[in-house]
């Protein structure tokens, strides 16, 4: 067969004009030699960013885009992956061109629930009339003094039972450093017996089978929030093949939780030695401890006992301490979140499995640890894990550490037997209520606890005795309410902070969270609407986040019908 031939006319040779330089920014001369000049000799290493925006954001206040172009070209980094993390991060303050950068000097107004019910409110309306145009006055998510509400932070620097008169005078005097008060240091640590157990494990009097069954005979859980035994998570990870690694959460963001940095600030080598004991049991290489970013002042004192510790160390090859610092991201509380972030990451969490224990930091085996569960370690080795199990109420066993505020005489951290009744922890542990008020409800484990009434007093606070109320006990982080309070209103700010915190990662939280909060802001509740919502946030929600924020609502409806009446 025979085709017709198309003739195609060649064209002349054009000349294509080269691109002069890669698409997107460029990088700027100065932006960049002033990076340069900031990290010094530290290492440009991937896991180093979070850390690397921070020393930007405190130099100069703010992050502007011409030092994320330089710090991506640094590291060796894409400049997205620059932008998402430090976007990500609330304590980071991204300026693109033309934008204008935030005042040099920053008060947070804690607007969490013990400080919206102690007048959060009033401070951010008076403040900014007050300090003037020269100060960035923000509300801010929970910022762990609770038992101080109001809160604020002047910089770093945080102003306990806050007034407008106490917040002028810190601006003033420009004090906007927290220092570190009286601790118990190296020196007084090991003048009253400090390090003595761990010095027993190393040299043999003690091995790491009868470690590990103390931990197991006390029934120690983790003190987190998720309550997994401790013992058992010892041999988990000491069982999976080397080198293992440890990560110890002190993010402790879960609004009315301060329990980890009271006892931080009063006895940080309890900790330091709980740890040392954990990581010979388990055989850990190398260990990082992510501090929350709110806590400057244990910050500086950590920073300043580790190299002591470095200088002098209490056992042989003791492995590498590496202090990380969080950024303002509620969700890092989770531990595959700050997994994430110690890689320098986003803090979102991972789909499980694989777990942490097996598939962890950087990939390897990790022993992940609240703060104060490690706390408890050399007591319990000293004295037995009898003698832990012997204390308890209504039938539970163990201590407890409560992180009590809200409208009680006597707030703060309170150490009490395991089971305890809400009833019994305010009127022998925090003096009773305010003069003038009523006891009324109670949030049993902070913002995600749930809530319930006043005549619900007699219900055990501990794992596993909340849970058929909806409840659970998780950081025992108690907020007691008022009669001049409405659970109502404590179920709104929750909702604002869930909606505020989530990731964004998964659609139910992320939604739903935002959802939930417009839906309960209206003067009548859709009942049924936020019934299919709840379901939906707890069956479909990656983390514990999505899965919990419901609970305040579900709480309110099912116990407190007469405020939506």
């Amino acid at each position: 067969m025979k085709f017709a031939v198309i003739p195609i006319a060649v064209q002349a040779s054009t000349q294509t004009r080269k691109r002069q330089a890669p698409k997107g920014r460029r990088v700027d001369a100065e932006a960049l030699a002033q990076v340069q000049a900031l990290l010094g000799d530290d290492s440009r290493q991937r896991d180093l960013l979070i850390e690397h925006l921070h020393k930007i954001q405190d130099r100069f206040g703010h992050l502007s885009a011409a030092h994320l172009t330089a710090l991506a070209q640094e590291m060796r980094i894409a400049q997205t992956e620059v932008y998402e993390v430090a976007t990500f991060y609330h304590h980071f303050d991204v300026v693109k061109e033309n934008e204008v950068a935030p005042a040099a000097l920053t008060v947070r107004v804690c607007d969490g629930l013990s400080c919206e019910m102690a007048g959060a409110k009033d401070l951010l309306a008076k403040l900014p009339a007050i300090l003037g145009k020269e100060v960035r006055v923000i509300a801010a998510p929970c910022i762990g003094r609770c038992e101080q509400a109001p809160a604020v932070a002047v910089g770093q620097n945080p102003v306990p039972n806050a007034t407008c008169e106490a917040v002028a005078t810190k601006v003033k005097a420009n004090e906007t450093t927290h220092k570190p008060e009286s601790f118990i240091d190296l020196s007084a640590y090991r003048a009253a017996g400090g390090y003595a157990v761990l010095n027993e494990c190393i040299s043999g009097s003690r091995d790491v089978e009868s470690v590990i069954k103390t931990l197991e005979g006390s029934g120690l859980r983790g003190l987190g929030g998720a309550g997994f035994p401790a013992g058992r998570k010892w041999r988990i990870v000491r069982s999976e093949a080397g080198p293992r690694l440890m990560a110890v959460n002190i993010d402790e963001g879960e609004p009315g939780t301060f329990k980890d940095r009271v006892l931080l600030e009063r006895d940080p080598h309890r900790f330091l030695e709980g740890m040392l004991i954990a990581a010979w049991a388990v055989g850990i290489a190398q260990i990082y401890v992510y501090l929350r970013d709110e806590y400057h002042g244990c910050r500086a004192m950590l920073e300043a006992e580790l190299a002591k510790l470095r200088t002098d160390p209490p056992m042989a090859d003791m492995p590498q301490i590496i202090l990380r610092r969080g950024a303002g991201a509620y969700i890092c509380g989770e531990e595959s979140a700050m997994i994430e972030s110690i890689e320098g990451k986003r803090g979102m969490p991972r789909l499980r499995p694989p777990y942490v224990a097996q598939v962890g930091l950087f990939g390897r085996p990790t022993l992940e640890h609240n703060f104060e569960t490690l706390y408890w370690v050399r007591e319990l080795l000293e004295k037995g894990g009898a003698w832990f199990a012997s204390f308890g109420a209504n039938g539970r066993k163990g201590l407890r550490s409560f992180s009590v505020s809200g409208r009680v005489k006597n707030p703060g951290v309170k150490l009490a037997p395991a089971g305890i009744t809400i009833q019994a922890l305010i009127d022998e542990h925090c003096g009773g209520m305010l003069p003038g008020h009523t006891f009324y409800g109670y949030l049993p484990g902070g913002a995600s606890g749930g809530i319930l009434p006043a005549s619900m007093n007699t219900i055990p606070l501990d794992f596993d005795t909340l849970q058929p109320y909806g409840c659970f006990i998780g950081s025992a982080a108690v907020v007691v309410l008022s009669n001049h309070d409405t659970a109502v209103a404590a179920a709104r700010n929750t909702m604002r902070f869930f909606q505020h915190e989530s990731c964004g990662q998964c659609t139910p939280c992320r939604n739903g969270t935002a959802k939930a909060a417009a839906l309960i802001e209206q003067p009548k509740w859709d009942i049924a609407l936020l019934a299919d919502l709840s379901t939906v946030m707890r069956d479909a929600s990656i983390c514990g986040l999505g899965q919990a924020a419901p609970n305040p609502v579900d709480c309110v409806v099912k116990y407190f019908p007469h405020e939506l009446a």
